[in-house]
């Protein structure tokens, strides 16, 4: 199931005082099971693409297609339960929204709001936990008795017990120490690899370079560039002006540069540098 934006504007209050244009004529095609890394600076309208996409928003004008699935303004919109379905969206800091008294009511939830029987819900939220690698001993806990990884944890297992075919990510590391943050981008490597597609808001280059198969830049509301990390990464001058910075293996490679040694191309990725290095 591919995701094609076509011609979108939105405005935060549209046809009021108030109004405040956030996405302007906005073309992008997101592939079907692919690795997708949105990136931009602070206002770029990357946090308001994401909530359009899971039908949050409506674009004020334009439309959204996601799979057969039709967003657009004006219209009456019956698909977007089952857009909410296929397309899982977790917030920055997920666990905020975490409420019920136990871990596997929680994330039991999600799949009862979609018809599933409680007997159906609950047996989708303990296939999820362990996935997360939430304990079995913790499923009958508090969540709020949890530490802020496990948190996290068991509200990604809540969006995933949903059984989306797209989960969307925004800044899903945020607030995470170094091994946490690189447990979870394991975790999403690995339902990539189980064939979920991945929509990625990240200011972290190197996750970009060292997961995402294709990358949309965001700048005041426009799509500003695209194309694969490696090849993006090596306008190196846009992205410092974009204040959106590099990979550090990159930047790591500017500096020999600078001290004489050659590269055909810069590498991005350590894989990349290892090969440029003794190639």
């Amino acid at each position: 199931m591919g995701i094609t934006v076509s011609k979108v504007n939105y405005s935060y209050q549209a046809g009021t005082p108030f109004e405040g244009p956030a996405l302007f004529d906005l073309n992008l095609e997101i592939a079907e099971k692919n690795y997708t890394a949105i990136i931009g600076h602070t206002g770029s309208g990357k946090s308001t693409l994401l909530q359009l996409l899971n039908g949050l928003l409506l674009p004020t004008s334009g439309q959204i297609k996601v799979g057969t699935l039709i967003l657009e303004a004006g219209k009456k919109q019956k698909d977007i339960k089952a857009v909410r379905k296929r397309i899982g969206l977790a917030f920055q800091f997920p666990e905020s929204q975490l409420f019920e008294e136990t871990v596997l009511k929680d994330v039991a939830v999600g799949p009862q709001n979609f018809g599933s029987s409680q007997a159906e819900a609950e047996q989708l939220a303990r296939e999820k936990l362990a996935l997360v690698g939430i304990a079995p001993e913790l499923w009958e806990r508090s969540p709020f008795e949890l530490s802020g990884g496990q948190m996290r944890r068991v509200a990604l297992a809540g969006i995933l017990a949903m059984e989306p075919e797209i989960l969307v990510l925004d800044e899903p590391t945020a607030g995470l120490d170094p091994a946490g943050r690189k447990e979870f981008m394991q975790l999403f490597a690995k339902l990539h690899a189980q064939g979920m597609g991945i929509i990625l808001v990240t200011h972290l280059m190197d996750d970009v370079a060292d997961y995402a198969d294709y990358v949309y830049l965001l700048s005041k509301g426009r799509l500003e560039a695209q194309g694969q990390p490696r090849e993006l990464f090596q306008q190196v001058e846009r992205m410092e002006e974009l204040h959106l910075g590099l990979p550090k293996v990159t930047r790591f490679a500017l500096g020999l540069k600078e001290k004489g040694f050659s590269f055909d191309r810069l590498p991005t990725t350590l894989a990349e540098f290892k090969e440029a290095y003794h190639g």
